[in-house]
């Protein structure tokens, strides 16, 4: 029998097993040192390819790297991922039984079996284990097991460095399980799990890519040092600003006193802070100098960003960048380009050459600094897909700022707070809620473990007393608004002042309100007013590109109208004299008044709240629910004009809303499945001791107990989780550079260039939902490349006007892969 891993392709060249396996365990040894969990990790990584040790993958390898053509093994037939799960098993379930090896041995286990898919239920809600079904019960595609276990002793450790080696993942096991947390040992177990099997596919891909690329090793960043780098001229930046002309104005005296104090601040011990500076003053830049030098003095290897839009992504990294002077080490990661959560690449050696380059294109989110979404952060926890929890260990040893917190969706509030506990506790991580609207957390059931003292900025009420810069004027309680009506009101406000931001709920409103501005003022004969529309049916570089355009009409004083989604409300540095806003929950309310007046140059200015009936909010269950919790406060201060200290944007008011959403929505909060009558919080981390558990029903109904120490559900658990109600999918549009992204795509490139290409694809994406595929498909606006895994949007099916144009005017063609 040889012992082949992998061939290259462009040489021949053959690494042997026993090199793949001992240079992965080496390289999950490394990830694990940081969550002292060096010895689990390292088990799973020298144990992960066992299954390699066998004719048929020996014969099945050659076969499928050859230029010969070969029938394709079905599926399960070369098995090579559970023969290193099935030993683990083997040894510590059916002889020298202690519960701690049994815990291990199903810890990583799991991970081994499941690495080329996702992780596997210990018992499902229908009460079967695929867990015991691949370790326990599977013959075909193991006939050669015993082999490979005596394969195993001989090449890569012997049985008595093997019992050493697993004595002390043992010791690590009983360390990890004793770490003070408020989380049951259930939910210590989940995250082990996860970070576990995280450590092993970015090992092994990592080990196999460099392979592959004939790379000894990857190439390490000093991060100290380029953060020491940083800091120096982040702080030279800071003091620029205190020699500028206005630097002695209120705002700016305000602004800098709070730089200094996320400063001091960052010599306090690593934990879960808040940090609430109001819209406009300072937000980015003070908490990158928080950052940078809580990082360099507790030495954190990398600070991550976590927004709620991916419109904030752009302007957020592209301000820091300047401000760094440094384009190569800022990561922007707007979605997955390429999704893998229904891939099983068990028999990847055979895969095509396109198949396989993306499957070890990088990205693991080990740049220094990175720029995500909130989708993404909660992706890596909880959903499926070997791409999204690979990343999951690099969320440690990081300061990670969740820019505007509040918009953390509601189903996902107890899963958010679990995953934020579990990276302040295990992953030693520091953590930043930001946001001018702090969403009261600690109401929910399953709490925030939020540092006592947690608040960064002193006197928080008299600075956002300072910062008050626009009067809220309630339209909404008496009267609504149709989109003619609205217009018209448009009109007058025209007539009063230079720059109007509209924001409505809805892309169909948005749509048809900008369309009937345009119209009004082609009709009217006037001119000199520019309009503009936005919403997230445009890619990030085009909406860049408007709002390019919308900022220099505003720094010229110009007139200029924008009607856009909610997008524009985070994080986005715009000034208008006027905003009008739909009526939505409080804090999106807080967010739209903060584009209005953003640097106080002028005296107090108006927002304006309406309410739109033409709305369709039957789908957007949160903001309608907002929008009554709103409307009742803004009732009440018309009963009672002190009411919430007289402001509906006050620090009081903000509270008593978020705990009346929190409170109607208290059965969302576990991220409930309908369909199984399950809570997430169940499948995931819920006791065997439970009267309702699946592990009582599976007692009950085999009338034999479960012989497994963990009966929780990860596989049905992700399969389950999306962050937003509907799936979508990414499709790569043709603006700008996409053109030329999508024909390179369509052509040839090593591991490293589709790796570029794929980060740069980044800002040339727009999420559609699964209907809106499907209408394109039919219309004939999409295409397909990379052997079907990367969809791309014809020409014709995208508007410079409007985005993605679902009715297009593409010529008809089939939707390939």
């Amino acid at each position: 029998m040889r012992s082949i891993a992998h061939i290259r392709e462009r040489d021949g060249i053959v690494q042997t097993v026993e090199t793949h396996l001992l240079e992965v365990k080496a390289l999950a040894e490394s990830y694990g040192e940081k969550l002292n969990i060096r010895h689990v990790a390292g088990l799973a990584g020298m144990l992960h390819d066992m299954g390699k040790y066998t004719n048929k993958f020996s014969e099945y390898i050659v076969a499928a790297t050859s230029n010969s053509v070969v029938l394709k093994p079905k599926r399960g037939e070369v098995d090579h991922s559970t023969a290193g799960g099935k030993l683990l098993y083997e040894w510590f379930h059916t002889k020298n039984i202690s519960k701690l090896k049994g815990i291990l041995a199903e810890v990583v286990g799991n991970a081994i079996i499941s690495h080329h898919s996702y992780l596997k239920d210990y018992l499902s809600p229908d009460l079967q284990s695929d867990y015991l079904k691949r370790v326990r019960d599977k013959v075909k595609g193991l006939e050669e097991y015993e082999h490979s276990k005596e394969a195993f002793f001989n090449k890569v450790m012997c049985e008595q460095e093997f019992h050493d080696y697993v004595d002390q993942a043992a010791l690590e096991l009983e360390t990890f399980l004793t770490v003070p947390s408020s989380g049951s040992i259930e939910m210590k177990l989940m995250f082990l799990t996860k970070v576990i099997f995280s450590m092993l596919i970015d090992a092994d891909r990592t080990n196999t890519r460099m392979f592959e690329e004939n790379k000894p090793h990857e190439s390490a960043i000093d991060t100290m040092k380029l953060f020491d780098t940083y800091y120096k001229r982040l702080t030279a930046k800071v003091n620029s600003f205190k020699k500028a002309k206005f630097a002695t104005s209120p705002i700016n005296v305000l602004r800098s006193g709070m730089s200094e104090q996320c400063d001091q601040f960052a010599s306090n011990p690593s934990g879960i802070y808040t940090l609430s500076i109001p819209t406009g003053g300072g937000k980015t830049l003070a908490s990158l100098r928080y950052a940078l030098k809580h990082a360099l003095e507790y030495g954190k290897k990398r600070i991550v960003y976590i927004v709620p839009f991916t419109t904030i992504i752009e302007q957020n990294a592209e301000e820091i960048r300047k401000v760094l002077q440094d384009r190569e080490h800022v990561l922007e990661h707007h979605s997955n380009v390429i999704e893998d959560i229904d891939d099983n690449d068990e028999n990847q050696d055979g895969m095509t050459t396109t198949q396989q380059k993306l499957k070890l294109a990088k990205d693991n989110w080990d740049a220094p600094i990175i720029f995500t979404t909130m989708v993404q952060f909660l992706n890596v926890f909880y959903a499926k897909g070997s791409r999204n929890i690979r990343r999951l260990h690099n969320l440690c040893e990081a300061v990670i700022i969740f820019d505007e917190v509040q918009k953390v969706p509601t189903p996902c509030i107890s899963l958010f707070n679990h995953a934020l506990n579990f990276l302040k506790d295990y992953g030693q991580s520091s953590l930043v809620l930001c946001t001018a609207t702090q969403p009261a957390l600690h109401y929910v059931e399953q709490k925030l473990d939020i540092n006592t003292d947690a608040e960064m900025i002193n006197h928080i009420d008299d600075v956002n007393a300072a910062f008050k810069r626009v009067k809220m004027v309630d339209k909404a309680t008496d009267e609504q608004f149709t989109t003619d009506k609205l217009a018209e009101f448009i009109r007058k406000l025209q007539e009063e002042v230079r720059s109007v931001l509209i924001i409505l709920n809805t892309k169909s409103v948005v749509k048809e309100l900008y369309q009937q501005l345009v119209e009004r003022e082609a009709t009217s004969g006037i001119e000199g007013c520019f309009f503009y529309h936005l919403s997230t049916s445009m890619c990030a570089a085009h909406r860049n590109a408007i709002l390019d355009k919308v900022k220099a009409h505003l720094s010229k004083q110009e007139k200029v109208i924008c009607v856009s989604t909610q997008l524009i409300e985070a994080g986005v540095d715009v000034s208008f004299d006027c905003v009008v806003r739909s009526l939505a929950g409080l804090d999106s309310i807080a967010q739209a008044a903060g584009r209005c007046n953003r640097h106080g140059k002028d005296d107090i200015r108006n927002v304006y709240m309406i309410d739109h009936e033409e709305e369709n909010l039957k789908h957007l269950k949160e903001i309608k629910k907002g929008k009554e919790i709103t409307r009742k406060m803004l009732k009440m201060m018309k009963r009672d004009s002190s009411a919430y200290g007289g402001d509906i944007l006050s620090r009081q008011a903000m509270e008593r809303y978020f705990a009346d959403y929190y409170l109607e929505l208290k059965t969302d909060l576990n991220y409930h499945i309908h369909t199984l009558k399950k809570n997430m919080t169940e499948l995931l981390f819920e006791s065997k001791r439970d009267a309702d558990s699946n592990y009582q029903a599976y007692f009950n109904e085999k009338e034999e107990k479960l012989p497994l120490f963990i009966a929780n559900s990860y596989g049905t658990a992700a399969e389950h989780f999306t962050v937003i109600d509907d799936h979508t999918a990414s499709v790569i549009v043709p603006y700008g550079e996409g053109e030329d992204i999508i024909a390179k795509l369509n052509g040839g490139g090593s591991i490293e260039d589709w790796s570029r290409l794929l980060r740069r694809a980044q800002h040339y994406m727009v999420n559609l939902y699964r209907y809106e595929i499907d209408h394109l498909d039919r219309s004939g606006g999409l295409e397909s490349c990379l052997d079907g895994k990367v969809l791309v949007l014809k020409e014709g099916a995208y508007s410079e006007q409007f985005g993605v144009d679902i009715e297009n005017d593409s010529p008809m063609g089939l939707l390939l892969g």
